[in-house]
C-alpha cells in the first residue's frame, strides 16, 4: 500500500457589520462589506414577513441599488420567500432559489443577499453553498435571534425526515450585516427569542456577560433599544469568538457547546409540530438541563435558580404540554430526542451540561429517569407559578 498525504488549508473571515438603515441613500456598509467598487451581480430574495411588516422596505432596496449602480447591479426585483420553519421543511424553497440562480447567472463572483430571519437565511445559505460548489452569500438578519445567533454563525440547512437541519452544509458567509432598525416591527415575542441565546452563551462562556444580563432584565423585558443592542452586539461577539477560537468551526468532532439546551429544543419543535418557536424551545430546553444538572449534584441549587428566574424575567415560559407526549416503554417521547442527537454528533453522545454559570462540560451518557424527574420539576414550577398569577391580591 502506498499513500500521497497532503494538507489543505482555506482561511476564512468571518465578518458581522453593525449599523442602522442599511438601504438609507448615505449607508456604505453593504458596499463596504463588498470590499472593492467594482461592479457586483446581486440576486436579493427577502422575507415575505418582514416585506409585510415594513411595506416600504422593498421600495427603499431598489432606491438604494439604483443610488449605487456603479457598484451594485440588482439582477430582479427583490425575490419574496416564505420564512418561518415552514420554509424549512421542503426542499422548494432552496430549489427556487437555485431556479434564480440560474436565471439571473449568478456566478461564483456575484451575489445571494438574503434579508429576513433565521429560517429564510437557513435556506438561503444552503442554496448559496450548493450553487455552483458555492456562490457569495450575504446575510441581513431580521429577527433578534438571527443576529446574535444563527445568521452569524456558519451553518445552513433545512429538515428533513422529521430531524432538524438533516440537510445542511458548513459555509460561512461573505458577511453579515445587522441593521437594528429591522427589529423595530417584531412581535414582542420575536424580539424577545434571541435573549435566550445570549443567556447561552453566557451560562457557558462568560460568567460577567450573565450577570450583566441579569441586571439588564427590567430594560430587555421591556424591550429598550439601547440594552437591546448592547445584548445583540455581546452576544454575536461570543459566537464568533468560539467558531473562529473554539478549534472546530466546522464541528468535525463531537463537542458543541453551542447546542447546550438544544437536544431537547430540538425534539420538542418537533413534537409540537413546530408550533413552539426555536428561542422558546431552546428556553425549556436549556433550563431542562440546568434542572437535571441540579438534580445529578452538578449544578449547585442557587446557581440554577438564577438562569431559571433570569429566564423567566426575560419573559421565557419554562414548561410545555409537548413535553410530557408519551412515547414507547412507556417512556416520554422527548427522550428520543437523545438518540437523535447522538446520531446527529456522529454517533457519541456528548451534551453540554454546567458545573457553574460561565463553565461547561461533556457528559456522554444521561440517566433517563432523571431527565424526566426534571421534566416533572419544570411541570411543578409552572403550576406554582400559574397559581401565584392566579391568587387574587389581598
Amino acid at each position: 500500500m502506498s499513500v500521497i498525504r497532503r494538507t489543505l488549508q482555506a482561511e476564512w473571515q468571518l465578518r458581522v457589520f453593525f449599523t442602522e438603515d442599511v438601504f438609507g441613500a448615505g449607508n456604505r456598509t453593504l458596499l463596504s462589506a463588498l470590499g472593492d467598487s467594482a461592479p457586483h451581480k446581486m440576486l436579493v430574495v427577502v422575507d415575505e414577513t418582514l416585506a409585510k411588516a415594513q411595506p416600504d422596505l422593498i421600495r427603499r432596496m431598489e432606491a438604494y441599488f439604483l443610488e449605487h449602480s456603479s457598484s451594485l447591479c440588482l439582477v430582479a426585483p427583490p425575490v419574496l420567500l416564505a420564512g418561518g420553519e415552514r420554509a424549512k421543511n421542503s426542499c422548494e424553497a432552496v430549489a427556487t432559489i437555485h431556479a434564480l440562480i440560474d436565471r439571473y447567472h449568478i456566478d461564483r463572483h456575484s451575489y445571494l443577499l438574503a434579508v429576513g430571519g433565521g429560517a429564510l437565511l437557513d435556506v438561503a445559505g444552503l442554496a448559496a453553498a450548493t450553487a455552483h460548489r458555492g456562490v457569495r452569500h450575504i446575510r441581513i438578519p431580521s429577527t433578534t435571534l438571527a443576529q446574535a445567533d444563527s445568521g452569524v454563525g456558519v451553518k445552513n440547512g433545512i429538515n428533513a425526515f422529521g430531524k432538524k437541519n438533516f440537510i445542511g452544509t458548513f459555509a460561512p458567509p461573505h458577511a453579515v450585516i445587522n441593521d437594528f432598525n429591522l427589529l423595530a416591527t417584531l412581535k414582542p415575542r420575536d424580539k424577545r427569542a434571541g435573549y435566550v441565546e445570549a443567556v447561552k452563551i453566557a451560562c457557558i462562556r462568560d460568567e460577567e456577560f450573565f450577570d450583566e444580563i441579569e441586571r439588564m432584565a427590567p430594560q430587555l423585558a421591556a424591550f429598550e433599544p439601547a440594552t437591546m443592542k448592547r445584548l445583540i452586539h455581546r452576544c454575536a461577539g461570543l459566537h464568533l469568538d468560539h467558531i473562529a477560537g473554539g478549534g472546530d468551526p466546522f464541528e468535525t468532532g463531537s463537542a458543541r457547546p453551542l447546542d447546550f439546551g438544544h437536544w431537547a429544543a430540538h425534539k420538542l419543535e418537533q413534537l409540537s409540530n413546530f408550533q413552539i418557536p426555536h428561542g422558546e424551545a431552546v428556553a425549556i430546553g436549556i433550563a431542562l438541563d440546568v434542572v437535571y444538572a441540579r438534580i445529578i449534584g452538578l449544578l449547585e441549587t442557587p446557581a440554577a435558580g438564577r438562569i431559571l428566574d433570569l429566564l423567566e424575567r426575560l419573559g421565557f415560559s419554562l414548561f410545555a404540554e409537548e413535553l410530557l407526549t408519551p412515547g414507547g416503554n412507556e417512556q416520554l417521547q422527548l427522550l428520543e430526542g437523545l438518540e437523535e442527537f447522538r446520531e446527529h454528533l456522529g454517533g457519541g453522545l456528548n451534551i453540554p451540561l454546567l458545573p457553574g454559570i460561565g463553565r461547561i462540560m461533556e457528559v456522554h451518557e444521561m440517566n433517563l429517569q432523571r431527565v424526566a424527574e426534571a421534566v416533572h420539576a419544570l411541570q411543578e414550577r409552572h403550576a406554582d407559578r400559574s397559581r401565584q398569577t392566579e391568587r387574587p391580591p389581598i
